[in-house]
């Protein structure tokens, strides 16, 4: 057990507990030697005694480490400290995507699009050396307050062994977001990262899942066999260009999918342009529903038995023959044998040469260094690109700048500095120059809607709830819509600059603690934040991932009072030491 205060390897001193899940607790710590804060992610103890888990842990842990990009959270040490097991990892200020979807229900397209965008750039480095995450989901983004995306666990997914639905059956990772293939006992490619973000895609949009069932098994036979709902069915407005990227994320064939995090990144820089409004709904070059395996084993077996009677009765009745015959046929059969083995030998001798002294000269293509051309007017941009050996792409993108002129080069993509081979496309990017927006009056939208389209001008925008006069009527108010603005319209924001959008303070309501899949800590800030009294009980199961939420005794949607009391029954696993039913209460 952690405790506060408590020293790890002498050096990384535990300041409070942030989160714990089903295979790890998360602590808030301080470096002691390079005096700064950091998350260190602790093992749990049945997994820590795992040899086998332990050693992939610390390797993939280590892989992990490696990966240096912005929407990644960074990974600085492994270690083990007195049998405790750990990873200590950038520390970062900011929400996972579950609690934005809980308090927002969902958000708008062009949000969706921008974190997805930051998902799969962070992504695109770790499927650039085949590190796979294997468990992308709410819980593991993180987003900061600028919006800036960040993904966790790097390291402890990818250790897990995702290829079993459970162990010790208690649910592994999150059945919601797995892929097929990996719900059907196979191993994790680059594509199962794809279709668990396609998942959470859909998630974002409408604010609930694909697939829900009773249990585990359930919900990971619903990703086998069912089809991915229209989602727009759901939302009607949704260009097709964005409902085919869910689509061909979600494929149940691989093969249909996107094949690595930075083809689906390029698709989603483009699928809101104006000139994929009216794309045609996507079709599947591969078969996406396996044939039925029970039926034709089923007729193998059948058929394998009506041969065998068949070869039975005609060994039988050939007898005599074949024992005549036994000593001539065993020479024949000898020789050739041999002159088989010999073929085959020398066929695969040839195929190895083959494969040795063409591989280095098919692969060899050389690599360059993308020049920084930010700056450079296109006709300059475009030569130097060229003659570094790259292709300049006709699509070029506009975007404001408040540092380079109108007209010239702001960056590419791939970004300057990036090691691509020659002829790889690039994509140029022009400066519109430094542009003001005009605020318009705001009051009567909807909040979330209007915060998508002004951070899409590179405005800052908070959206904070203001309490109602006295004697005005909260009825007459929406949840999300703006009352109020702090910047008068006809005003004019540059790039940068923020406006605060103000909507009503209305009642606070219990959410659905057990359905959006809470996790303890967060029953507990929620607790604090409104001055309820939070009892925490546990019970025994083996159906459950130990810390599940089972119970809760306020209903959903029902009127938050402070002071109330509140108890939450949790899932442990059998036979663990929690069996005092009231161990948990009066947790802060």
């Amino acid at each position: 057990m952690i405790m506060k205060g408590q020293k790890i390897s002498d050096r990384y001193q535990i300041i409070k507990s942030i989160g714990e899940g089903g295979m790890a607790n998360v602590y808030l710590a301080y470096d002691t030697i390079l005096d700064r804060n950091v998350a260190v992610k602790v093992l749990r103890g049945d997994l820590a005694s795992d040899e086998k888990f332990v050693r992939r842990f610390q390797r993939e842990a280590l892989s992990a480490s490696s990966l240096s990009n912005p929407n990644i959270v960074e990974v600085y040490d492994v270690g083990e400290d007195n049998g405790e097991y750990y990873i200590v990892m950038e520390y970062v200020e900011g929400k996972h995507l579950k609690n934005l979807l809980k308090k927002r229900g969902k958000l708008t397209v062009s949000e969706v699009i921008d974190i997805v965008l930051q998902i799969t750039n962070g992504l695109s480095v770790a499927h650039d050396s085949y590190i796979i995450h294997r468990d992308i989901k709410p819980q593991n983004i993180l987003i900061l307050d600028n919006g800036l995306v960040k993904i966790t666990d790097f390291g402890i997914a990818v250790a897990m062994n995702a290829t079993q639905l459970t162990q010790t059956n208690s649910v592994m990772g999150s059945v919601h977001y797995l892929p097929p293939e990996q719900a059907s006992g196979k191993g994790a490619t680059l594509q199962s990262d794809i279709y668990s973000i396609g998942i959470l895609m859909y998630e974002l949009l409408t604010g609930k899942l694909p697939f829900k069932g009773d249990n585990a098994v359930e919900i990971a036979l619903k990703h086998l066999k069912e089809p991915m709902p229209s989602i727009r069915d759901e939302i009607p407005e949704i260009p097709q260009s964005v409902e085919n990227i869910i689509l061909k994320a979600t494929a149940k064939n691989p093969k249909n999918r996107y094949a690595d995090a930075r083809e689906m990144n390029e698709d989603l820089k483009t699928c809101l342009d104006d000139s994929r409004k009216n794309e045609l709904k996507i079709t599947f070059k591969y078969p996406e529903n396996d044939y039925d395996d029970t039926k034709i084993i089923k007729a193998v077996k059948a058929n394998e038995k009506k041969e065998k009677v068949k070869e039975n009765k005609e060994i039988k009745e050939g007898e005599e023959i074949i024992a005549k015959k036994v000593k001539r046929d065993n020479n024949d059969s000898q020789n050739k044998t041999i002159i088989i083995l010999a073929s085959i030998f020398v066929g695969l001798f040839v195929c190895i040469t083959a494969v040795v002294l063409l591989i280095p000269k098919l692969t060899s293509a050389k690599q360059e260094q993308i020049p920084d051309v930010s700056g450079y007017t296109v006709t300059e941009a475009i030569k130097v690109l060229q003659d570094a050996g790259f292709i300049v792409s006709d699509e070029q993108r506009e975007e404001a700048s408040e540092t380079v002129d109108a007209g010239r080069v702001t960056k590419t993509s791939p970004a300057a500095g990036a090691i691509r081979k020659e002829g790889t496309e690039i994509i140029l990017y022009i400066s519109l120059g430094d542009i003001t927006v005009e605020i318009e009056d705001y009051v009567g939208q909807n909040s979330s809607e209007v915060k998508g389209r002004l951070e899409a001008l590179n405005l800052q925008v908070d959206i904070e709830p203001k309490v109602l006069d006295e004697g005005e009527d909260p009825n007459d108010y929406e949840e999300g819509i703006i009352i109020d603005q702090s910047v008068e319209p006809g005003e004019k924001l540059s790039e940068g600059d923020r406006i605060i959008l103000y909507v009503p303070k209305l009642e606070n309501k219990y959410p659905n603690f057990v359905e959006d899949q809470y996790s303890i800590s967060e029953v507990e800030e929620f607790a604090e934040d409104y001055g309820i009294n939070l009892t925490i009980v546990y019970e025994q199961t083996d159906e459950y991932e130990p810390g599940t939420i089972l119970k809760q005794s306020r209903a959903a949607g029902s009127i938050v009072v402070e002071g109330a009391k509140l108890t939450i029954t949790v899932a442990s696993e059998p036979n663990s030491d929690i069996d005092d039913p009231s161990i948990g209460e009066g947790l802060e």
